[in-house]
């Protein structure tokens, strides 16, 4: 899984301009989907639905408030232990397990208790990030936390200002003492979000290996040659066992870095480098299930966690997003460019290459596809609404089982996809979209990731319809007068919604407030607060 990688990034899926040949090999060797759909536009909600084969709003990953994901390793949220991920279901059926790479689904609960750790839902072995790359983690790349933008800074500043003059020119008396406690307030907000920033990559880029912290800060140099290096192994110490590995790239989500024999590779920066450094990685783990003769043993997928993050501009103005073709706006957006991601699957004598399947799918599919081929039985005590892909990659099925996919953004429905049986149509209705700027960008530079609260999107009574068969940029939108089945679509799928919501059941929101707050107790730290928690243990 690679994160934040867009569909148009590849050349397999019509880039001309970057070097993808091991990912395009992977792509001619196995089976390219090419209406692969992630089940939500962020990481963690993205992850969450990955892994568990169901929407993320089931597993209370999904919140009302931005941003939508954990941004503290010392947050309280997770993903919950009662939700069942394939990792644990092949884990019982005798397979050897890891993850390596990006986590982002929690850490602790109520004390350094690592209750939402990889371990804790099937993966025997993690070397990765609890967290995700943030900006912060490298130094000169900015940070995520915009102070400047949410708090009243210009507001407290127009006020002293206002008091002071009016003070000064006779119209009111203020005493000095109130003046002074203003200036203290602006400078102590201030040197608060000042020192906050400063201490954040202490707090936030921890590298683990199982339970213990081997870099704190980590050191994104070389990071993703260290964690090829681990893949490697892990392949090498299980080749004569079952096993399943996800590897989860760090890259190409910002703070945008690239190993030193990449940087300056490609014609689009460091944001193209890190794409061509994924190829390479992706290549090294085929060469290694070549070497150790698992390559008609093994089924390998590869695919992205969202669209192309269209807003990444670096600290210095360089422009850090990727390309998410034909397809509308990208990253924390429903609209194709935020969701609809690569999608290859390749199983050399088990699943005919060199195909294409046009037929809507989603990353919740691997979960059934997954357990199944473990020799599991899919859970019937849930609502499981990833479907089995076999009989579709293997040419048994023609059409998709998924009839209606439903898109949200945080705990709100978004939109809805139908796509009717024996029909070449997918119908796409927007209840509410995001508000644009500057508008012919469509992207949301002004808060570098587009929101969903009512104060940055447009609802739409009736919503906004379209044919994605006929126009898959999302360019027009349909009404009664240019699509006669207009009502009854939109009828059909609030019937749909209505018999979807009826099978949500209420569950704690991993994502509220308090659950997405920094906790002191809760902080992993490797050494001493006064040693702001740093440690270099990597070997």
């Amino acid at each position: 899984m690679v994160d934040d990688l867009g569909i148009g990034d590849l050349g397999c899926y019509g880039n001309n301009s970057l070097r993808t040949p091991n990912i395009d090999q992977l792509a001619k060797e196995g089976v390219k989907l090419t209406h692969h759909i992630a089940a939500a536009s962020l990481c963690t909600p993205s992850r969450a639905a990955f892994l568990t084969g169901r929407y993320p709003v089931r597993s209370g990953i999904a919140g009302h408030i931005r941003p939508g994901v954990f941004l503290f390793n010392a947050a309280s949220g997770g993903l919950p232990s009662q939700e069942i991920t394939f990792a644990k279901v092949v884990k019982q059926q005798g397979y050897e397990t890891a993850l390596i790479g990006k986590w982002h689904l929690g850490l602790n609960c109520n004390s350094d208790d690592h209750c939402h750790h990889p371990n804790n839902h099937g993966f025997n072995y993690f070397f990765g990030i609890p967290l995700t790359n943030l900006r912060d983690c490298q130094p000169g790349h900015g940070t995520v936390f915009q102070f400047h933008k949410y708090l009243p800074y210009r507001t407290m500043g127009i006020v002293l200002l206002t008091a002071v003059v009016l003070h000064y020119s006779g119209v009111i008396s203020i005493g000095r003492r109130l003046i002074l406690s203003l200036m203290f307030l602006v400078l102590l907000v201030t040197g608060l979000a000042v020192v906050f920033i400063m201490v954040v990559p202490y707090l936030n880029c921890i590298l683990l290996r199982d339970h213990s912290i081997v870099e704190q800060p980590y050191k994104s140099e070389n990071m993703t040659q260290r964690m090829i290096h681990e893949a490697v192994d892990f392949i090498e110490r299980n080749s004569h066992r079952p096993f399943l590995l996800l590897f989860s790239f760090l890259q190409v989500h910002t703070a945008i870095f690239a190993s030193a024999a990449f940087r300056g590779t490609s014609r689009h920066g460091i944001y193209g480098d890190a794409v061509q450094e994924v190829d390479w990685s992706v290549g090294q783990l085929m060469e290694t299930l070549d070497r150790l003769s698992l390559r008609e043993k093994t089924l390998v997928y590869l695919t992205s966690d969202q669209g192309a993050h269209l807003e990444e501009i670096s600290a210095r103005g360089d422009v850090h997003g990727g390309s998410n073709g034909i397809y509308k706006a990208g990253k924390s957006t429903n609209w194709e460019g935020g969701i609809r991601v690569p999608g290859i699957l390749r199983w050399p004598g088990k699943i005919p290459g060199g195909r294409q399947i046009d037929e809507p799918t989603s990353n919740m599919d691997l979960f059934p596809t997954v357990v199944q081929l473990s020799g599991a039985s899919v859970p019937e005590d849930r609502e499981i609404d990833g479907h089995d892909l076999m009989d579709l990659l293997q040419g048994r099925a023609e059409s998709s089982k998924h009839e209606f996919l439903f898109h949200y953004c945080n705990a709100n429905l978004n939109a809805v996809r139908w796509h009717p049986q024996n029909s070449s149509s997918v119908w796409k209705a927007f209840y509410f979209t995001p508000n644009f700027y500057p508008e012919d960008k469509k992207a949301c530079f002004h808060t570098l990731a587009c929101f969903c609260t009512p104060d940055y999107v447009t609802f739409h009574d009736p919503p906004l319809l379209f044919d994605l068969s006929k126009d898959p940029s999302e360019s027009t939108p349909l009404t009664p007068d240019t699509e006669p089945a207009f009502h009854f679509v939109l009828a059909t799928m609030k019937e749909a919604v209505k018999m979807h919501q009826r099978s949500l059941k209420p569950v704690e929101n991993q994502l509220s407030p308090a659950n997405l707050m920094w906790k002191p107790w809760l902080q992993p730290c490797c050494s001493t607060v006064t040693q702001l928690c740093q440690c270099q243990l990597y070997q």
